[in-house]
């Protein structure tokens, strides 16, 4: 359905976004009515109504003067129907506006179809924008200490950071993903010790992460009861900073089998990073002349031999730049990397995705930045997050993310097995099972706002209903069943031949409407950095298709049309389901 007779209000997009073509009909008639109500304001009025009112409206909102309840009825009184919006209604102070079904669900599915079969781009693109056109974004996520196995903990940043550099792409911004592994201090020099007396070159090339964890366990314990296996682990780590070669060799062999052990889990998490970088990368010249320019700035003072900035008057208490024994201090090196990253990237914006309980390092790491006067400091975002409380195995022995998964995927794998006809179709049921577990793990991370802390929930986050991930693939797995399950009804004809008009009941209408709401679901939780809002409408999507199967029959529906017409629909809910699920970093199944 051609949209070039409606009027273009800035900031729109009814090309891609299906509902903002209704809502400028809703404004067009508003405006028509009441002059004085801009186009572009009557637009902002239009929300997304209550169940059984697709867009309402508050008249007070536009503050014409006297009561708003007289203005309502005027815009009722002069509203002429046209091929967007059927009706109006005016409720006291409120207008309710419906849209014409068969315009509104030829719209949607038309729309859906276009952008994932026949994208521009060659990719699935339907929920996608262009506001970040032009810029570009570096967002810092998951960090890890090299050495140390791949926490929980990890976990929420690694998810939420996959998240954002997926949305951020969705509307239009260059994006550049980073790994910033905590590969540099005093605990490397703590190791290294430890590996002279606990270490076993042939554990290190098993699994060096494990190797490094335990030997670090051990060597922790003794510098507790020893204090002078702190004095040398701190010597050990001077002569790194300094550039002995010798001290070096070690370090290196150990980073990289962890950054080669850390893309495998990040691979099994269906995540990558462009740049794997490090507080070890971060040039001695860069911090060295960010110090200087602190010093020169008249902003840093000595205590007892360690040199800090004073952030009291901002309420950020005392920053340590510098340790009394002329270390490098994890703020400065941030200091000293952002610094690069900017001459690097020229970011329009730079996220870093951290623990809330990190809150005053980066609002001291970010004052810093400004009082230096570098104007692109404001550019730079904390994006915090609560803690996951109570992560361990069943039996309450590890905190590790590879045995969590290990354990979700072999329970999702008995409960495969339960069926027996089905299972036999799964082509991979062991990694199917780990793509399902993994899909628990997240929908239940992702599903409350960030910023709350959740306690892990096994029963709940394994079970196939309610909202949970492996609800939602199962909603998926059904949808992409369907064509398989009727075959004399594919390939079906293109959008132009379907008869829209058929999917007349209120179900499909519900369907429909949701489905041309996700364009501005993917624009809020860019706007909000929220994965939240994302679940909740795949959750939504998934609960509508189950209370759906039994009203819109495809297999043994005698009208073909209305069984196509059907089908389309399913069709255009999966390829929705499926996007929203890729959003999350979630890889949509097939079978399962």
């Amino acid at each position: 359905m051609s949209t070039s007779t409606l009027p273009s209000i800035p900031g729109t997009d009814p090309e891609r976004s299906p509902l903002d073509a209704f809502k400028i009909a809703v404004a067009a008639s508003i405006n028509k009515a009441l002059p004085e109500v801009s186009l572009e304001a009557a637009y902002k009025a239009a929300d997304i109504g209550r169940k059984g009112v697709d867009f309402s409206v508050a008249v007070a909102r536009f503050k014409l003067g006297g009561k708003p309840d007289p203005w309502a009825k005027k815009v009722e009184e002069s509203f002429v129907a046209d091929d967007y919006i059927e009706s109006v209604k005016a409720e006291g102070a409120f207008l309710s506006f419906t849209a014409r079904t068969t315009s509104l669900t030829r719209n949607v599915l038309t729309t859906i179809d276009h952008f994932t079969n026949h994208s521009p781009t060659g990719q699935p693109s339907y929920g996608s924008n262009e506001s970040g056109k032009g810029k570009n974004v570096v967002i810092e996520y998951s960090s890890p200490n090299i050495a140390k196995q791949f926490h929980v903990g990890h976990l929420r940043s690694t998810i939420i950071g996959a998240f954002l550099c997926n949305v951020y792409k969705a509307c239009g911004w260059e994006v550049t993903s980073l790994n910033y592994l905590g590969d540099w201090g005093r605990q490397f020099g703590l190791i290294a010790v430890g590996f002279e007396k606990y270490g076993s070159e042939e554990e290190l090339e098993k699994n060096a992460i494990r190797h490094l964890y335990d030997v670090y366990v051990k060597i922790n314990k003794d510098a507790e009861e020893d204090e002078s296996v702190n004095d040398a682990a701190r010597a050990y780590f001077k002569r790194m900073e300094d550039g002995d070669e010798s001290a070096l060799t070690h370090w290196r062999k150990w980073r990289e089998l962890s950054i080669e052990r850390y893309k495998t889990e990040y691979e099994r998490l269906n995540v990558a990073f462009d740049i794997y970088s490090g507080e070890s990368q971060v040039g001695k010249e860069s911090q060295d002349s960010c110090l200087k320019r602190l010093e020169d700035m008249g902003l840093v003072s000595d205590s007892n031999g360690a040199k800090i900035v004073d952030l009291e008057k901002y309420k950020l208490g005392k920053a340590i730049v510098r340790k009394k024994d002329g270390t490098s201090i994890y703020l400065t090196r941030d200091i000293g990397g952002a610094v690069e990253r900017y001459e690097k990237y020229k970011f329009d914006k730079m996220i870093y995705v951290v623990a809330s309980q990190q809150d005053l390092h980066l609002a001291q790491f970010f004052k810093v930045l400004e009082l230096l006067e570098y104007p692109w400091a404001k550019s730079l975002e904390h994006v915090n997050f609560g803690m996951v409380q109570g992560m361990s195995t069943r039996k309450g022995t590890a905190v590790f993310l590879e045995q969590i998964i290990e354990e979700a995927a072999n329970v999702m794998h008995d409960q495969m097995q339960s069926n027996e006809e089905k299972y036999k179709q799964i082509e991979n049921p062991h990694e199917t099972a780990q793509e399902v577990a993994i899909t628990a793990i997240k929908i239940q991370d992702m599903s409350a706002k960030r910023i709350n802390n959740y306690t892990f929930n096994w029963s709940r986050m394994l079970s196939f209903e309610g909202d949970t991930g492996p609800y939602i693939q199962y909603a998926h797995v059904r949808l992409a069943s369907m064509e398989r399950k009727n075959p004399n009804l594919v390939p079906l004809p293109p959008a132009a031949e379907i008869a829209f008009d058929l999917l007349s009941e209120a179900k499909a209408r519900d369907i429909v409407f949701l489905l041309a709401t996700y364009p501005d679901v993917v624009k809020i939780a860019q706007e909000r950095h929220e994965p939240s809002g994302v679940v909740t409408f795949c959750m939504k999507l998934a609960h509508l298709i189950a209370s759906a199967w039994e009203t819109l029959i495809v297999k043994g529906e005698p009208d073909e049309q209305k069984a196509r017409a059907r089908l389309f629909l399913f069709i255009c809910a999966r390829d929705v389901l499926g996007a929203g699920l890729r959003l999350l970093s979630i890889k949509p199944l097939e079978r399962m």
